[in-house]
């Protein structure tokens, strides 16, 4: 690998390093995505010379993992930090964490702060091994933004800008191994190809929904560019981040829309917690419109492998099955 420090130095490093980045996250968001370089400044001219085979990946979300598998194949070991149920916006890297970026020959990450508390750190890696924010290689058109301009990161539920970064992967894995460069961009080639078949049966699906009920509400305001790519109005409780405060007025306000609507279903999220969306159900109950629970949506992360959306094509078919059963 590229950097020549002895490895307890590197390590002892990363690890005061996030710490401290930690901290200043904790104080503002903003200013930790400020730090985080525009996706053309990354450092693509790798620096593998003679790295080990599988070259040993480090991936935060399951979502990113599931890309560097499906494109690396037999060519990479991926570890993943984030396991089944995690929420990404709020985790926090432990010692282990450190110690396994730290061996890394590279590491990828989704990007545009969606990991939150690691954001600076994971882009700061870049100094010493190839780190890469597959959603920040997305041209910023075809991006969604909030109130404050900060970039929607929930990138994965528009199946067609996945795929987008799948060819992100492909780049950063041919360049820091153009030896295999034609292995990468044959498996790019046929996970595409599953991709636009994804994408297909989600459009199909969905449009079975009666245009009246074609409204989800959510735990959080994850599934924007699933409205956009699928034609569905979503609302979510909190902001596009966890972190965010549900407040008493945007819960009576999403009432007020559940029953002038006759929505009568609503689905909770399996990395955050239902509290808000129960206080939701008991408003909705009061004004004598009863709506209930749709099932249970994959946002922030995967599932586990007996639920069947352990991979990101799996994660997107429960999705999508569970919503057309809660609104048609």
């Amino acid at each position: 690998m590229g950097s020549a420090a002895h490895p307890l130095v590197s390590f002892v490093s990363l690890a005061i390093l996030l710490l401290a980045l930690t901290a200043g996250c904790e104080k503002s968001a903003s200013s930790s995505i400020s730090a985080i370089p525009p996706a053309d400044s990354i450092d693509f001219t790798f620096r593998r010379k003679s790295a080990p085979q599988p070259i040993k990946i480090v991936c935060t979300t399951g979502m990113v993992a599931d890309l560097v598998r499906n494109v690396g194949g037999d060519e990479v070991e991926v570890t993943q930090l984030m396991g089944a149920g995690v929420d990404p916006h709020l985790y926090k890297a432990s010692p282990g964490d450190v110690a396994k970026l730290s061996s890394a020959d590279m590491v990828f990450f989704s990007g545009w702060h969606l990991e939150g508390k690691m954001s600076e750190f994971l882009a700061r890696l870049s100094a010493s091994r190839p780190s890469v924010a597959v959603a920040e290689g997305i041209k910023s058109e075809k991006l969604l933004s909030d109130e404050q301009g900060l970039h929607d990161p929930h990138l994965w539920f528009d199946v067609q800008l996945w795929s987008l970064a799948a060819a992100r992967v492909k780049e950063a894995l041919a360049r820091f191994d153009p030896e295999r460069a034609e292995g990468y961009e044959q498996r790019l080639a046929d996970y595409q190809k599953r991709l636009e078949e994804l994408d297909q049966y989600a459009r199909e699906k969905l449009a079975t929904i009666p245009p009246q009920y074609r409204v989800m509400v959510t735990a959080h305001d994850a599934f924007r560019y699933f409205g956009r790519a699928y034609d569905l109005e979503v609302r979510g409780i909190q902001g596009l981040s966890t972190d965010s405060e549900a407040g008493v007025r945007q819960i009576n306000e999403l009432v007020d829309f559940l029953v002038a609507r006759k929505i009568k279903a609503v689905f909770v999220e399996s990395s955050v917690s239902d509290q808000n969306m129960r206080s939701l159900l008991e408003g909705c109950a009061a004004q004598n419109h009863p709506v209930v629970i749709g099932g249970e949506l994959y946002s922030d992360a995967l599932g586990s492998e007996a639920s069947g959306a352990s991979t990101y094509e799996g994660m997107v078919r429960h999705n999508v099955d569970t919503i057309v059963k809660a609104l048609e």
